[in-house]
């Protein structure tokens, strides 16, 4: 494949530091953007010696231009902890950012692939969720900030392309994971995981029979990848494992694999969460010939030994 100029937005992020260097490994020149605010250098540190990379301090909701082929737009807290620390904000990065990056395409006449989300199906009354379904969302609710931020920008995006004739992807994402999460992001993965190496008490919000559907990072950024350069593709398309477990049977896994001696304690559970998420990947396997290959137990694994190697840093 031709060697490209990517723009990786929120490029030192959990989910961007992943791309970042699965681009480089494949010859690409790659620009990583981000302001810190959810990024962390750490993730890129092991890049910074690569000749073709390039990391700009830079915040999307601020006007750039930098001229590439591609952007990949993972801009945006993505954790509740961190999305609901400055909604305003939370929602100017979908959408004034979202701008930004269009704007940014339009000039360098370059293809942008926006990183969306499962939230945009807010708590499903379909299930599992397809890519037709319009969803079920509390606009003005705690988690709207992100929610409708996400479902905006994907309307920007469609409208930039019919309009301007921007070149665009659109990923919905559900809930990812693996190493280089942070250790307080908020996301129950990382929760469990640290509360279980700990042997703190762990928990559950809820009832724990909420299901989620949990992609490991490699699997998540092939698709990503195979998205951005699938032509005569616009999506939007579900990237995520359609493998469920509810949240209580991935407690009891994370407590079995750690070998943990925490116990699982209940708290009330926060307003509009998800009762049910899963994606239907059936557009993602006929167009891109794409599914994910990590089982759970696999992934855990992995992620496990990353924050236990954390943690013993820290000790």
């Amino acid at each position: 494949m031709e060697t490209k100029i990517i723009l990786v937005t929120g490029g030192a992020g959990f989910i961007g530091s992943h791309l970042c260097e699965y681009l480089l490994n494949r010859g690409h020149s790659v620009i990583c953007m981000d302001n810190f605010f959810t990024g962390q250098k750490k993730n890129i540190n092991p890049l910074r010696g690569h000749p073709d990379f390039e990391v700009i301090r830079h915040d999307v909701t601020l006007k750039f231009h930098i001229h590439c082929d591609q952007i990949f737009n993972l801009a945006c807290p993505a954790s509740p902890i961190h999305y609901q620390f400055n909604p305003v904000k939370t929602i100017l990065t979908s959408t004034l950012g979202m701008v930004n990056v269009l704007e940014n395409a339009k000039q360098a006449n370059a293809r942008v692939l926006q990183a969306s989300t499962s939230e945009i199906y807010g708590d499903p009354k379909i299930h599992p969720q397809t890519e037709s379904y319009w969803g079920h969302v509390n606009p003005i609710g705690p988690r709207s900030c992100y929610d409708e931020g996400k479902r905006v920008a994907e309307a920007l995006c469609v409208e930039y392309n019919r309009q301007e004739e921007v070149e665009i992807r659109i990923a919905r994402i559900f809930n990812t994971y693996g190493t280089k999460m942070a250790v307080g992001d908020g996301r129950v993965v990382s929760n469990f995981i640290v509360q279980a190496l700990k042997n703190q008490d762990i928990t559950v919000y809820g009832n724990g029979k909420q299901s989620r559907s949990f992609c490991y990072i490699s699997d998540l950024i092939a698709g990503l990848y195979k998205l951005m350069n699938k032509e005569d593709f616009i999506g939007p398309v579900n990237l995520g494992n359609p493998h469920e477990f509810t949240v209580l049977e991935l407690a009891e896994k994370v407590i079995q694999i750690t070998d943990s001696s925490s116990k699982i304690i209940f708290k009330e559970l926060p307003a509009d969460d998800p009762t049910q998420r899963r994606p239907d990947i059936t557009l993602a396997k006929e167009t891109l010939g794409w599914e994910p290959k990590i089982m759970l137990e696999e992934g855990l694994g992995h992620t496990i030994d990353y924050f236990r190697g954390l943690l013993n840093k820290k000790l």
